[in-house]
């Protein structure tokens, strides 16, 4: 007992981290490795031990005495006697349910192996185990190989978490290298944290590695990281994205620094339908249909080649029905590549059983402090509501509020003064409502860019921002994912969706490129209403990464 420590671990399972403390950076990046925040006060930070979150760490080789002695060392008090059996248990169930390769027949089946018989009868006796697990000779068992992921995925909900080692196959071959200087002329070579990020996610070929998820900040070369896994894989690749400027960056990218010419390199999206080696497609191009009743009519891409690699970019944001496809590709390598888990939906589980688990995570600022991501200084600024707004807003539904609040004129004003502050500055403007954005748009001067922009007109912006031609830009939530656009340094969120902490941490990944000026991102909201409410949520994910917002209370001017 110690009451000087950060710590205060209590009977629920919740931690209680000081914030003022000299050791809470150190208690901070100790508990992400195996816990969630769930609130982020000025004081007092608390974070919730899961049994996803044990798993995670225990699949990427943390131990339970480095959980249990790590958090004797930083607590005030014992350890709960029932929280650390709990933690125990949890982290004590990965692995003891295994997928290991058949001996015999290993295209038609895998072995299902356990740790011990009292497993085995306990997990044949569960709803999943009854339905697909197979007696295989005299003593062992086995499950078909089509059934790889909803095996895993079943089981997890079941709470036995599969460690899958029975590796995979190796797709098409294909031969790539990195260039040591891109097609640009610069000199090139990964950084020594995407290198050990594709180690621990290749595992030197070995059947426990090949799928899995790199958790990386925005602007620490994500794709980079995928690029290095190819030449490890040495295979025909699909790359899933999120939307259209992402695909043109992916294989402006792939051909830029690999050897990989524009006849092995393809797109699949709405506007064209190649499939070359390496092929890059869209997640809305998979998943459009005709009707809600007709048939997903892209989803043939996964089956109709021998892929030995899939690349999901912004895995966070894996579409429901792509999640089918995936549990039927378990054969290929997968990759995962975000820079939050966070899932809106809540369907992190089927990341973890499908795609993999986590391999990799790097803290944003570790980054920032190694110079590889620009310093960030966040802000919230609170603007008041006028009067007659106040009286719109308290006789308006639940709904209606936060969209009053969100579209607050008084903003505009805000709006300027940033601009103003920052006049030599390369400035987004990101919001979630078109009026809203026209009009800033109109105020600033400056292009608005939506999802109603062609596609041609959004790379020409896109373009003449990145060479300096433009010094402002208007955008919607088009520019939340996968934008290039390493000189922005100021980003202006003057709306968002309610309390999405993957969209906070998208946007403010827009401006953190190295670069020679800090990076600045202020959230402007509507002081004391739901959107304000929201706005906390929003922000946890950064509070986790180090991050701290400072206040600015434009309603008590």
């Amino acid at each position: 007992m110690n009451p000087s420590n950060p710590l205060i671990l209590q009977g629920d399972g919740k931690v209680l981290l000081e914030t003022r403390h000299p050791d809470f950076d150190r208690a901070r990046d100790f508990l992400a490795r195996f816990a969630e925040l769930e609130s982020s006060p000025d004081l007092l930070h608390t974070y919730k031990i899961s049994s996803l979150s044990l798993w995670n760490a225990a699949s990427a080789g943390m131990t339970l005495s480095e959980i249990v002695d790590g958090l004797r060392g930083l607590s005030k008090f014992d350890i709960p006697a029932d929280v650390r059996q709990s933690i125990e248990d949890t982290v004590g169930r990965f692995g003891l349910v295994r997928l290991e390769r058949h001996p015999t027949e290993p295209a038609q089946w895998l072995s299902v192996e356990f740790a011990n018989r009292y497993i085995e009868k306990v997990v044949r006796r569960t709803d999943t185990g009854a339905q697909l697990v197979e007696p295989d000779g005299k003593r062992g068992w086995k499950v078909a190989a089509g059934m790889r992921g909803i095996f895993k995925q079943r089981m997890l909900l079941e709470n036995w978490p599969v460690a899958d080692n029975a590796g995979f196959l190796d797709g098409d071959p294909l031969s790539l290298h990195l260039r040591p200087t891109t097609l640009g002329g610069k000199a090139f070579q990964p950084r020594h944290y995407q290198q050990e990020a594709v180690d621990r996610w290749f595992m030197g070929g070995a059947p426990q590695g090949g799928h899995g998820v790199i958790v990386l900040p925005c602007g620490a070369g994500k794709t980079i990281v995928a690029l290095e896994a190819m030449v490890r894989a040495q295979t025909h690749t699909l790359v899933l994205c999120n939307n259209q400027s992402a695909v043109t960056q992916w294989i402006r990218e792939i051909l830029d620094k690999t050897t990989l010419t524009e006849a092995q390199v393809g797109e699949y999206t709405g506007q064209n339908k190649v499939i070359k080696p390496v092929t890059v497609a869209t997640y809305q191009v998979l998943t459009w249909r005709r009707s809600r009743d007709a048939d997903y009519e892209h989803m043939h891409l996964f089956r109709d080649h021998n892929w030995g690699l899939l690349v999901y970019d912004e895995v966070h944001l894996l579409p429901a029905p792509v999640f089918g496809a995936t549990a039927e590709l378990q054969g290929c390598r997968r990759l995962g590549l975000t820079a939050t888990l966070v899932r809106e939906d809540g369907r992190e589980g089927d990341v973890f059983s499908l795609v993999g688990p986590k391999r990799y995570d790097l803290p944003w600022q570790l980054l920032e402090k190694q110079g590889f991501v620009a310093e960030a200084k966040c802000f919230e600024i609170r603007v008041p509501l006028s009067r007659r707004a106040r009286i719109a807003y308290e006789n308006a539904s639940e709904m209606e509020k936060f969209r009053l609040a969100s579209e607050n004129p008084k903003k505009i004003d805000v709006v300027r003064d940033l601009v103003s502050r920052h006049a030599d500055d390369n400035i987004l403007v990101i919001g979630t409502y078109l009026g809203q954005l026209d009009e800033v748009s109109r105020d600033l001067g400056a292009p608005l860019i939506t999802g109603k922009t062609p596609q041609a007109e959004r790379d020409d912006l896109f373009l003449r921002f990145r060479k300096g031609q433009l010094k402002r830009l208007v955008v919607s939530k088009v520019a939340n994912f996968a934008i290039d656009l390493p000189d922005a340094n100021v980003a202006i969120q003057i709306s968002g969706s309610f309390g999405s902490r993957q969209e906070e941490a998208q946007r403010l990944g827009r401006i953190l490129r190295p670069k020679e000026r800090d990076a600045y991102f202020y959230t402007v909201v509507t002081a004391d209403t739901k959107e304000q409410q929201f706005a906390v949520k929003r922000q946890l994910f950064l509070t986790e990464q180090g991050y701290r917002y400072h206040i600015e209370d434009r309603a008590a001017k």
